[in-house]
């Protein structure tokens, strides 16, 4: 049965860090209780904007930029110079330019949307790293710090999911 009354001062415990031992300890203790779901959402968001935005310049007639404001809602379609990259700097061993181009605008563009969502969180954070990997190996060797940012955020929500704020977790709970 506790005997101490509400209002006596709370002592730390005889063995518990002071000074600036204590200061750190304090603050690793509150970093450890920030959120998963709070960096997940945080990660989902970045990445997905990274993406969606590579893939809007693979396509015309079809824009949402919710930042800048712009929004030209039609049918998409690949553009001219989204195939010329793909034949001239992307210059992928296996894919026709034209198939490239075609599956990273698609991939750019309904992976993202699933991240946003929280939906198939984890499958479409592996679809995009699989495409970060290609990028990575095949035509940006050199951005390895910035590839390497992504992977980490996606490997985090394969591994961990979306968190609570996700249709994942509504499903989930639903189910």
């Amino acid at each position: 049965m506790n005997t101490r009354s509400p209002t006596a001062p709370r002592t730390a415990p005889a063995d518990a860090p002071t000074g600036f031992a204590g200061l750190i300890d304090a603050c690793i203790g509150l970093m450890s209780h920030i959120p998963h779901s709070l960096i997940a959402l945080i990660g989902r968001f970045a990445v997905a904007g990274v993406f969606w935005r590579s893939g809007q310049t693979k396509v015309e007639g079809f824009a949402i930029d919710i930042v800048e404001g712009h929004f030209q809602l039609g049918w998409p379609r690949l553009s001219e110079s989204a195939v010329g990259l793909f034949r001239e700097e992307y210059q992928l061993p296996v894919l026709a330019p034209e198939l490239g181009a075609m599956l990273a605008a698609t991939g750019e563009h309904v992976l993202p949307v699933l991240l946003l969502l929280g939906l198939g969180t984890r499958f479409a954070a592996l679809g995009l790293l699989v495409m970060t990997l290609v990028i990575q190996l095949l035509v940006y060797p050199g951005a390895w710090a910035v590839h390497g940012t992504w992977a980490a955020v996606l490997l985090l929500l394969m591994a961990r999911g979306a968190g609570v704020l996700s249709l994942d977790h509504w499903l989930a709970r639903r189910g």
